[in-house]
């Protein structure tokens, strides 16, 4: 079993930063990939990035050049620095990892690959 807290949410101006982390505990080794998505009210869950044990990295295309996702394998903490933050990022959260299996990486941002989730962290961006 895998653990996930979040933390690092909550309120900015458009255009601030915000770095989100995810602290994992229990047995991590079996997780291939791990990753970030987030989810609107009355919206899909959409994987936002997601980066692999070996350090491959994956975004969808509405963050890239302004999130950037990381991992302290010492201290099995997953990071996300958001940065030029738009109301459109406002969204509650999650960290996620995957279980056993080594997906390729065109899957990394599908929620159907994870097996462990966190309780997410709320980001809520003002214009």
């Amino acid at each position: 079993q895998v653990q996930l807290v979040e933390s690092g949410g909550g309120s900015v101006q458009s255009g601030g930063s915000l770095r989100l982390s995810c602290a994992a505990s229990g047995y991590t080794g079996s997780s291939y990939w791990m990753g970030w998505f987030r989810q609107s009210p009355g919206k899909e869950r959409e994987g936002v990035a997601a980066i692999h044990r070996a350090g491959t990295t994956t975004y969808i295309d509405s963050v890239k050049g302004r999130f950037t996702i990381s991992q302290d394998n010492s201290k099995n903490t997953l990071y996300l620095q958001m940065n030029s933050l738009k109301p459109e990022d406002t969204a509650m959260y999650y960290c996620a990892a995957t279980a056993g299996t080594n997906y390729y990486y065109t899957m990394a941002l599908s929620t159907n690959i994870y097996t462990y989730w966190g309780q997410g962290t709320q980001v809520t961006v003002s214009s």
